[in-house]
């Protein structure tokens, strides 16, 4: 059983990673770049929630984001190390078939730290921010898809490898944005007495 779902992920994988063509493929390696993504991520979230929350709750919120991503991406590689599932870029049967485009080609890919991350950043700020921008959330998420999906353009996972990363994502995302919402009502609370 187990097999056959392999054996039709690396079907999938190499069916989507062929679609891609040298007029895209500058565009998908911006999109996969950590420090791109990474920022354009940030610096939405940071304004819209200064704007929101002010400095003080913000650089709060960035040290929970912060351990998010920590978290998130010291679990990622604890999956790595305990499957060891090569990339496909590292294995030679699919190598031969694939485009690899990437900068560089890991040993493990189960899971995605990219989906993971990104996908634990969009559900996270989607919800601090969803009472004033409902489309956020939305907008973040499919962002995250495109980064998701840019790691099979590029060769670097399997499409399982970016469906567990994303799932883990949301459950990441969710898990500290409970964490976020705790810590401000005991920060607001404890405000609230002083002022009092």
């Amino acid at each position: 059983m187990l097999d056959q779902i392999l054996h039709y992920d690396t079907e999938l994988f190499l069916y989507l990673n062929n679609l891609g063509s040298p007029s895209w493929d500058g565009f998908w390696l911006a999109i996969t770049n950590k420090f791109i993504f990474g920022s354009l991520m940030g610096i939405v979230l940071f304004v819209l929630l200064y704007r929101k929350f002010g400095l003080k709750y913000t650089l709060l919120l960035i040290v929970v984001v912060a351990l998010m991503i920590t978290f998130t991406d010291q679990i990622t590689n604890l999956f790595k190390r305990t499957f060891e599932r090569h990339r496909p870029c590292r294995t030679e049967v699919v190598m031969d078939q694939m485009r690899f485009i990437a900068v560089r080609c890991g040993l493990y890919g189960f899971f995605s730290g990219h989906a993971s991350n990104s996908m634990a950043v969009a559900i996270f700020g989607g919800l601090m921010l969803r009472s004033q921008h409902k489309w956020l959330l939305f907008a973040l998420i499919s962002f995250s898809l495109l980064v998701a999906y840019s790691r099979i353009y590029v060769g670097v996972h399997y499409p399982l490898d970016i469906i567990c990363g994303l799932i883990f994502g949301v459950f990441s995302g969710s898990v500290f944005y409970k964490l976020a919402q705790g810590l401000l009502k005991r920060f607001d609370t404890s405000r609230n007495r002083i002022e009092k």
